[in-house]
């Protein structure tokens, strides 16, 4: 897990941060200007409807939370798939609505597929434009407390930035140097490769009684402390030290060694917090997550309601039992829930052991097999969509029973139920859907469910589904 500026802990206010706005607004803007420019092209007078356009359009792509040193393949994939969820809402928006029909189709299309292509440049050109505009006249001088690893990969996370202006001056730690290259030495979670991280340790300065005495004489405008939770009493010392100095403190904790998911911060009686492991559906994103999954529903019921008559009527004419199958799964929170599927099995099994379905297995019924290898059998499961019990994508719930088997089993298992189950998710997508024979595949899929979480966004949501339509179709490990 690399490091980000986004896991700093801000100690004391640092106003006027124009860059990382800028870099917020820039994606939204280009959006707008995009759909003014094709009205223009097209000599189509602006109105009301456009202009409302436009506002919905920088709503749902604000704020710009792309990185601007994305390779490009990966930043033409990540701006395409950000405007086509984006795009899909207003499309769905407008066909509810009737005010699709209101628009120029020309200024549409050409709104359509030249924005992506728009952002992608503003991307790779915003560096350079910033950097002849010389947003500070200064670069800014900063220290870094802490010469282990994870001051060292701050330290080039901040180099790499393109849109950073600032330079450290210096290092400080009351290890010595061979300490240091010790700490260094030792592969740790989430922190860079060794290839990564400078030996030996650049301009160290002195230990922590001399950083207040140094940031008064340079200067230093920002201080990145970076040193282990266990050096507490030296980090409130350090603290107490810079009390009359006016650099802005950021503490990178060092919370690395633990895979975090969701990790962001937030304050509570003006007390920071760093929250570890958290669901990533809060505030807007949970709006956002519940009306997609609702649209999303809405629309799959409606088009496969002939469908899943038909279905229905060959279960029940196919084999004696009820055409639905109601089996209990953990969902969120780890809270017992009844999912809906279509019948494919001649038994019901739903205790304290549930066999998995494997290859060529005769339990399951000849249309069973077949609902099976299509998925049309979690058809139902739209239903608890719209019932809120489930998501659209989202882990895939377990047996009950296989959960208490596996949570003893697997670390971190029972995190991923702290989102809704999916109908479909990261993990089956990913080649881990079917049998898990063993408690390694079981393991594979986990990873891949908390790699979900900790990369949740909508555009996930929307690849997630459109790979696992081209899936119904060819998935080896469907049976």
């Amino acid at each position: 897990m690399q490091l980000s500026r986004q896991s700093l802990v801000r100690m004391t206010d640092d106003r006027g941060d124009p860059i990382r706005f800028l870099k917020q607004l820039l994606d939204p803007l280009i959006a707008v200007a995009v759909l003014l420019g094709a009205c223009i092209a097209f000599a189509v007078p602006l109105k009301a409807s456009e202009l409302i356009l436009g506002g919905f359009a920088f709503a749902l792509v604000w704020p710009g939370q792309i990185p601007f040193r994305r390779a490009s393949p990966d930043l033409i994939r990540e701006l395409t798939l950000r405007w086509a969820f984006a795009v899909a809402l207003l499309a769905l928006f407008g066909l509810a609505t009737g005010v699709a029909n209101t628009f120029d189709s020309r200024v549409l299309q050409a709104w359509v597929i030249t924005t992506p292509f728009a952002q992608f440049v503003a991307h790779r050109v915003s560096p350079f434009v910033i950097a002849r505009l010389g947003v500070s006249k200064d670069p800014v001088a900063a220290i870094v407390v802490g010469a282990g690893p994870l001051g060292r990969q701050l330290a080039q996370a901040i180099a790499r930035d393109p849109f950073e202006d600032i330079r450290i001056r210096a290092f400080f730690d009351d290890r010595n140097q061979l300490r240091l290259d010790e700490a260094t030495s030792l592969p740790r979670p989430g922190m860079a490769p060794r290839a990564l991280i400078e030996k030996p340790s650049p301009n160290l300065a002195g230990g922590l009684p001399q950083v207040a005495q140094f940031v008064r004489e340079h200067h230093i405008a920002r201080i990145y402390i970076a040193l282990p939770m266990a050096s507490q009493p030296r980090i409130i010392a350090l603290l107490d030290a810079l009390r009359d100095t006016t650099a802005s403190i950021y503490f990178a904790p060092d919370i690395f060694l633990h895979d975090l998911i969701q990790a962001r911060i937030e304050t509570i009686g003006g007390m920071p917090l760093v929250a570890v492991c958290e669901s990533p559906f809060h505030g807007h994103a949970a709006s956002i997550k519940r009306l997609s999954d609702l649209a999303i529903a809405l629309i799959a019921i409606i088009l496969s309601a002939p469908l899943m008559l038909g279905i229905a009527a060959i279960i029940a004419a196919t084999s004696p039992g009820p055409v639905l199958f109601r089996q209990r799964r953990y969902g969120l929170d780890g809270r017992e829930i009844n999912v809906w599927k279509f019948r494919s099995m001649r038994t019901l099994e739903n205790g304290a052991v549930v066999k998995q379905a494997v290859r060529e297995d005769n339990r399951i019924t000849p249309i069973g097999r077949w609902i099976r290898k299509t998925s049309i059998d979690e058809l139902p499961q739209f239903f608890n969509v719209l019932q809120g019990s489930m998501s659209v994508v989202g882990p895939r719930p377990h047996a009950v029973a296989h959960n208490e088997l596996f949570r003893s089993l697997i670390k971190g298992y029972m995190v991923r139920h702290k989102v809704k189950p999916g109908i479909t998710g990261w993990a089956q997508v990913n080649g881990a859907r079917g049998e898990t024979a063993t408690v390694e595949a079981m393991q594979r899929r986990i990873e891949l469910d908390l790699e979900y979480l900790r990369n949740w966004s909508a555009l996930l949501d929307l690849r997630i589904i459109l790979k696992t339509i081209r899936l119904v179709f060819n998935d080896p490990n469907a049976y």
